[in-house]
């Protein structure tokens, strides 16, 4: 295993030599809280698995390598419980009287927490659309001690010009922190663009199946890096070892899924913006698209996410998500499986009535990797 190894190497093996007592091809879920010291104090590294357990390291070695993070370098991963616990994390190295920017269509989960948990402590926060770059570099004051972006954003998938984001925040001295969830490390690389720290909901594309719950922050910066296992440790948002299992088994197939969720979202998005039945679309990969250039540009692919509005307002959009077969009607994204959503009513509740509010009309598809015909089939259907 070494910097020179591919994505797609480095999923499936990095942090997951043989164990070395038995020989097993896979990393073991150490289920145990503590662990034995030859004496005080002395130990093999490993003393309680709040601070650390060796299937967490695994995770955390695989995490740091597919976002370029290598063994020998500076940074490194923290592996959280969630996605959100990744941002409380991240939340504990502000006081108050800091400030943030993040997304005006940001994740609701994401604005619950630095609304109303963060700004209850005393951490003030400007929303803005990153994509314009003025009004960006505007949102910024001397006390902005963070920059969130997401790209794409979630749910109206627009895209954050990653360098130019990194220069903003570096001329405010402020972090930049990039969700990298709805891209993956096998479609973008905000390091590379001058990120400080990148998120992710494991519990989405790495994890792959919608059968665990999880969370990770990446950093090339070793104090840093330092500085968040401190707070992990005194704060313990950290994941079981058979969660951390389970999302290292995901990433191991990470690439061919993308691959497969990007053809069926292309296939999926032109379907949906050549529908008269379809007011609006959302997707990347469009020629239309108006972060489509950029995209192009600092990712590798378009991703499995889409968004659209049905003509005939949120009565009709009700229907349609309600009328799918393959696509199951819930919240969360990146499975293997199919869904569909309304954000107003569902995973952006917590922002209506404010300037991130979504359209109630709008439908998020999380595209699966089923077999494509069968997926426009089931929307053909659905939007009658």
């Amino acid at each position: 295993m070494n910097g020179e190894d591919r994505l797609e190497t480095r999923a499936i093996h990095a942090g997951q030599d043989p164990e070395p007592t038995t020989g097993a091809a896979v990393v073991p879920i150490y289920a145990t809280s503590t662990y034995v010291q030859s004496s005080p104090g002395v130990h093999t590294g490993y003393e309680y698995s709040r601070t650390d357990n060796p299937t967490r390291t695994a995770l955390q070695t695989q995490l740091a390598a597919i976002e370029g993070v290598m063994p020998d370098d500076e940074g490194g991963c923290v592996a959280t419980a969630s996605g959100l616990a990744a941002l409380s994390l991240i939340g504990y190295l502000l006081t108050p009287g800091d400030h943030i920017v993040l997304p005006n269509d940001a994740y609701g989960g994401t604005f619950r927490l630095i609304a109303k948990v963060l700004g209850e402590q005393g951490i003030g926060w400007t929303a803005v659309d990153m994509t314009d770059l003025d009004a960006f570099a505007a949102a910024m004051r001397p006390e902005t001690k963070l920059v969130w972006v997401e790209t794409p954003t979630n749910p109206l998938l627009r895209i954050v010009d990653l360098s130019a984001a990194a220069d903003i925040a570096a001329g405010g001295g402020a972090w930049l922190v990039v969700d990298n969830t709805f891209a993956t490390p096998f479609l973008q690389h905000p390091l590379v663009c001058g990120a400080d720290m990148v998120v992710h909901s494991s519990t989405k594309y790495l994890g792959g199946h919608s059968d665990t719950v999880g969370g990770a922050i990446v950093t090339n910066d070793g104090q840093l890096l330092e500085r968040l296992r401190f707070l992990q440790n005194a704060a313990g948002p950290v994941p079981g070892p058979f969660d951390c299992y389970l999302v290292l088994r995901g990433i191991k197939t990470l690439g061919v899924r993308m691959e497969r969720h990007t053809e069926n979202a292309t296939v999926i998005a032109n379907m949906l913006a050549d529908d008269p039945r379809v007011e609006q679309v959302w997707y990347p990969g469009l020629s239309t698209d108006p972060g489509h250039e950029i995209a192009a540009m600092q990712m590798r692919g378009f991703g499995g996410m889409v968004s659209f509005r049905p003509k005939g307002g949120v009565d009709r959009a009700r229907r349609v998500v309600e009328s799918t077969r393959l696509f199951f009607l819930a919240e969360s994204l990146g499975g293997v499986e199919s869904l569909i959503e309304l954000p107003a009513a569902m995973t952006h509740l917590s922002v209506e009535g404010t300037d991130l509010e979504v359209p109630d009309d709008l439908v998020r598809l999380s595209v699966g990797i089923e077999h494509v015909d069968d997926l426009v089939t089931d929307l053909d259907r659905a939007l009658g």
